[in-house]
């Protein structure tokens, strides 16, 4: 075989050269040891969890040693591209803080080693392609897709391996002259990877997560261009990753399989094999035992759910961390206000089987995000999400950001501050009642007649005085409690509930459901100080009124 009048024959329009592209993505200028990585998603319009762990894996190991990510889109996959899944793509890793260096951009492509689409760079792959051929490393393949069905079934019949190679490789030496007869005849083909290993033989290989592996050689003479001129992921990955000279990839560990051959690729095409971080799943419990997440059953699998839910970014980045490394929330006990940009994250400590995705422990973490927030700072985020989620609850916030603020810097702060909020989804429930609009009626403890009821709510708006403070305020709250039979002395109405008809207690929960309309509150004390006089005194009195 006249393995250049095949490469002539195949690629006529081809003149590029390797070397011209050598010359035209020349190796970047970066410290020694700076790790040059990349997201390459497919758009197929679901972005998941997955996606964010990989991401924020390859961001950390680009950025803490001055080094590049950037962002390729793999669609190569036209059946699966959804229209607009790239626009979702980079706004949804853009909302989780992944910041890309270079790369694909909503408006086109950032970067010199574009570009950064895959199906824009079909040109650079047939560069490759026709190297191969002229090396007698690929060949073309002219099986129809009966032909491919009928050697799978006499394989699955014969108990064989399936797959394209031995003696099911029926295009892999054939003559030249039957190869220009096809092509004079118009009939399609697809190229494919000449095979030269053998699954007799095994080698060793380490990969940065799951440590040395055994691998078998792959004996497959795997599709490297699709008949439509398309490369295969196989093959883009492979000249993409070595002209945008990455020094390591991060993917899913579905992707094992698949190794072998990439290794091979790699080495056929004269390319310095990039360093593997291959991940895990990501598992949830599921009864007693464990699951990978799945879209089908699991809606926490897509970001559009933590972003539809109100989860900060910042308390998702927080637990992904944990998620990745186990001695992340060590390192966050002994630096509770620092930056998570200053953990020093290592792939070596991610977990190789996959790591357990824990909602409880994500809401946990996100309440302590949101409790060492500012009140401006959450003022502003509950505004912005509420904007796209509750555009109508945005307008009350908008109204008056300085009340809001008011509202939400209720325990906030010191030590201990308080932590209601695991979400933005909940802020309504929690701060609504501050506005008239989200305001319930009153229900008042059956246990307490209305006469009861009513003669407390008058009592406390006799002495209601908004300039008091806390301690003066609850000063006439026991007193009220006196007066009205009920006890101040909590140890003694545990020790016999019977001796008395209520306590302080009681009374506090009736002028906390005339002022909110809630059984729960934020200190009651401070929501007076946000309501001021006016507003507070006119609630209990329509308590009273509606008592009556």
């Amino acid at each position: 075989m006249d393995y250049q009048a095949l490469a002539a024959l195949l690629f006529p329009h081809v003149t590029d050269t390797p070397e011209t592209l050598e010359q035209r993505y020349p190796a970047r200028n970066l410290a020694e040891g700076a790790v040059v990585t990349r997201m390459a998603p497919s758009p197929t319009g679901f972005v998941h969890l997955g996606n964010l762990v990989m991401g924020l894996t390859a961001e950390r190991m680009a950025h803490q040693s001055g080094g590049v990510l950037f962002l390729r889109v793999e669609d190569t996959d036209a059946k699966r591209e959804v229209p607009g899944a790239v626009e979702v793509l980079i706004n949804t890793l853009k909302h989780y803080g992944i910041q890309f260096d270079e790369g694909a951009t909503i408006d086109g492509d950032s970067g010199c080693y574009g570009p950064y689409r895959q199906r824009q760079r079909a040109a650079i792959y047939h560069v490759y392609a026709k190297k191969l051929v002229a090396e007698g490393m690929a060949y073309p393949c002219f099986c129809t897709e009966a032909e491919l069905a009928a050697m799978r079934e006499q394989q699955e019949a014969n108990k064989e391996n399936t797959g394209y190679y031995g003696k099911y490789a029926m295009w892999r030496d054939r003559s030249l002259e039957d190869i220009q007869a096809q092509i004079a005849a118009g009939n399609p083909w697809v190229l494919r990877f000449r095979s030269e290993g053998s699954i007799e033989n095994q080698f060793k290989f380490d990969d940065l997560v799951k440590g040395k592996l055994t691998i078998t050689e792959n004996d497959v003479d795997h599709v490297l261009l699709k008949s439509d001129g398309i490369p295969t992921y196989h093959f883009a990955h492979a000249v993409d990753d070595h002209l945008m000279r990455t020094t390591h990839v991060v993917r899913g560990d579905e992707w094992l399989p698949t190794l072998p051959f990439h290794i091979q690729l790699f080495k056929a095409l004269g390319f310095k094999l990039p360093k593997y971080v291959h991940i895990g799943p990501l598992m949830k419990m599921d009864g007693t035992s464990k699951r990978k997440l799945s879209k089908r059953k699991d809606p926490e699998l897509a970001l559009t759910f933590y972003k539809a839910e109100g989860f900060p970014v910042e308390a998702v980045y927080e637990y992904i961390m944990t998620v990745l490394n186990s001695n992340f929330e060590d390192w966050r006990r002994a630096n509770p206000t620092a930056p998570a940009d200053d953990f020093k994250f290592s792939p070596k400590k991610l977990n190789p089987a996959g790591s357990l995705f824990d909602y409880a422990k994500l809401t946990d973490v996100s309440k302590n995000e949101i409790a060492r927030m500012s009140a401006e700072k959450v003022y502003a985020l509950l505004t912005e999400w509420a904007k796209e989620f509750d555009p109508d609850f945005a307008e009350k916030l908008e109204a008056a950001p300085e009340f809001a603020t008011a509202i939400l810097a209720i325990g906030r702060g010191g030590k201990k501050p308080r932590k209601d909020l695991a979400t933005w989804k909940e802020a309504k429930p929690y701060m609504g009642f501050f506005y008239d609009a989200y305001l319930d009626a009153p229900v008042f403890d059956e246990k307490f007649d209305k006469a009861t009821v009513c003669t407390v709510l008058d009592k406390f708006l006799e002495r209601f005085d908004i300039a008091d403070d806390s301690g003066v305020w609850f000063d006439k709250v026991k007193a009220i409690t006196e007066e009205i039979g009920f006890t101040t002395d909590m140890k003694a109405y545990k020790a016999d509930p019977s001796a008395f008809s209520g306590t302080v207690a009681d009374v506090s929960a009736m002028i906390r459901m005339a002022v909110t309309g809630k059984t729960n509150s934020p200190d009651l004390y401070s929501v007076m100080q946000v309501l001021g006089y006016q507003r507070t005194a006119q609630r209990i009195r329509s308590a009273i009124n509606a008592l009556n």
